[in-house]
């Protein structure tokens, strides 16, 4: 598999690869589009949607967030392996938990890192109300999800994993700006500060996105989050 079309779309948005970095994501598309004959992971297949729509989207951050100045790094809503694994194929010294509630996924991702020799993943099957109150209570540098959920809930689910000091990234799209501004309570009782919100548009396409970068400014409260499906159904603020 060629890897131009993928390496020309990062090198515009300023992310430097190689070979190796791009052989690596090229076999992930194969190993994903291979296991998605028969599981559900993904109803994009085609090469060039998922250059852009998982790999490019991914990796989007690395201009605006030294991602190499964090030592641990989770992804919650992982679901495929997306942001995480193309995050840990570009950073090779941070150790990087993907998070889901879907073990079957998560198999995937465990073997298809084993296969291809992507020794900084290891994968955590649950729920993440339950997580946060564990052993990885405010244990992360850095929290990232392009999970769907709107982010007063993300917020209440991932910041009791940040340390103080920290950063959660959430992945959003260009709509997103009435809930973020509606999540400013939410990700307050949780500890947390928005500090910016960053537009971007993948080069060469129509694929608006936006960052939102929330610090950690103060200890999460015990309480939160709330027992297993209280915060989606009942999101704070």
């Amino acid at each position: 598999m060629d890897n131009g079309f993928l390496g020309s779309i990062l090198e515009k948005m300023n992310i430097s690869n190689d070979s190796e970095k791009l052989d690596k994501l090229n076999s992930f598309y194969e190993l994903l589009v291979e296991k998605n004959k028969v599981m559900n992971l993904t109803a994009i297949t085609d090469y060039n949607e998922a250059c852009i729509k998982h790999f490019a989207d991914s990796l989007a951050l690395i201009p605006y967030f030294d991602v190499s100045q964090c030592k641990t790094v989770a992804d919650l809503g992982t679901g495929a392996g997306f942001p995480g694994v193309p995050l840990a194929i570009f950073f090779p010294e941070v150790q990087f938990t993907l998070i889901d509630s879907v073990n079957k996924k998560l198999l995937f991702i465990e073997e298809s890192c084993s296969s291809l020799g992507i020794e900084n993943v290891r994968v955590l099957h649950g729920r993440a109300e339950d997580i946060s109150h564990g052993e990885f209570r405010q244990g992360f540098d850095l929290a990232v999800s392009r999970a769907v959920s709107n982010l007063s809930v993300l917020s209440e689910l991932i910041l009791g994993m940040v340390k103080k000091g920290g950063m959660f990234v959430s992945y959003k799209s260009a709509q997103s700006d009435d809930e973020i501004k509606s999540s400013s309570k939410a990700v307050e009782l949780m500890g947390g500060r928005i500090e910016k919100v960053i537009d971007f548009t993948i080069p060469d396409t129509e694929l608006e996105r936006k960052f939102v970068l929330i610090k950690k400014v103060k200890d999460t409260p015990k309480r939160f989050p709330r027992k297993a499906g209280t915060p989606l159904k009942s999101p704070l603020g």
